[in-house]
């Protein structure tokens, strides 16, 4: 036998001697990984890995494992996504969730303070929507129904105001769909009804005696506008009788006292209570002596 025809053969590796080599593979979602030790077939001459079956099965070490990276993972920063921004224009807030996390387990983790996660906090609210507004309608307190009873209507002020309501602009720059409306209907109840409304009375018509006297009756609504709503069976009196004092200076003792001849109607004047006139008591003044 040749040597140089062995040395060019593929001898068994296990003939010679097993070599094995340790080869690290660590699981990614644990806290810590795991080393596994296998057993490979490896030529003499150049110690380069060949098939198994070059090697004694029986001579195979057996293939174990042990821990590796067993030291605690370091805290890190979990960050949220970021919450919808506070306004939709002139500039808003949104806020995330900013959080020092630690894991201790394949699926266990505890949070630590802020301090405990040694790199730079991220930023947990920050602004957002800085653009200006648009112009925007503001309507202004809805005035007092009109009239005061009955239908009617109320009113206000409708403005185009910047989103700050600092300035005013013309109602053309702001959407006029959007407007609100600026006249409503509104209702304080039913109106009183028209009214019969009485004046003072007035003079009476006799300076001594019997007279009478007058006064304005109106039917009013209430709005003191003339009416003929007004019932008749209630409506109040426009003239009444009246008595004026006479005059009780007693006669100068220089005339005397009588009826007037040519007037033959005293006794009738007496009977119908005309002497409080002074006509009738100067031209009767004998038979109305004393009445």
């Amino acid at each position: 036998m040749r040597i140089g025809h062995q040395c060019n053969s593929l001898p068994l590796a296990g003939r010679a001697g097993q070599l094995a080599s340790f080869k690290a593979n660590t699981l990614a979602a644990a806290w810590t990984g795991v080393q596994r030790q296998e057993a490979v077939c490896k030529r003499l001459d150049d110690n380069s890995i060949v098939q198994n079956n070059y090697c004694d099965p029986d001579s195979k070490p057996p293939e174990n494992q042990r821990a590796c990276n067993t030291e605690p993972c370091p805290p890190e920063w979990f960050i949220g996504d970021w919450l919808e921004c506070s306004k939709t224009c002139d500039g808003g807030m949104r806020t995330r969730a900013v959080l020092c996390i630690r894991k201790i387990g394949p699926s266990e983790e505890e949070t630590l303070d802020y301090s405990g996660c040694l790199t730079h906090r991220p930023i947990e609210i920050e602004s957002c929507n800085n653009q200006s507004c648009p112009p925007q309608w503001v309507a202004l307190d809805w005035s007092e129904c009109t009239p005061k009873c009955g239908p009617g209507f109320k009113h206000r002020i409708v403005l185009c105001k910047s989103s700050d309501l600092s300035k005013t602009f013309p109602a053309a720059q702001c959407p006029e769909e959007n407007k609100p409306p600026v006249r409503i209907r509104c209702s304080l109840g039913r109106c009183p009804p028209p009214r019969w409304v009485t004046g003072d009375w007035g003079q009476c018509s006799a300076q001594c005696g019997l007279g009478q006297q007058m006064r304005t009756v109106q039917c009013l609504s209430y709005t003191g506008q003339a009416s003929s709503d007004c019932p008749e069976t209630v409506r109040p009196p426009s003239m009444q009788q009246c008595e004026s004092k006479c005059d009780s200076t007693p006669i100068s003792n220089t005339e005397e006292c009588k009826d007037v001849n040519k007037v033959a109607y005293c006794p009738l004047v007496l009977k119908f209570k005309f002497c409080s006139r002074a006509y009738f008591r100067q031209m009767c003044c004998k038979t109305c002596q004393g009445h």
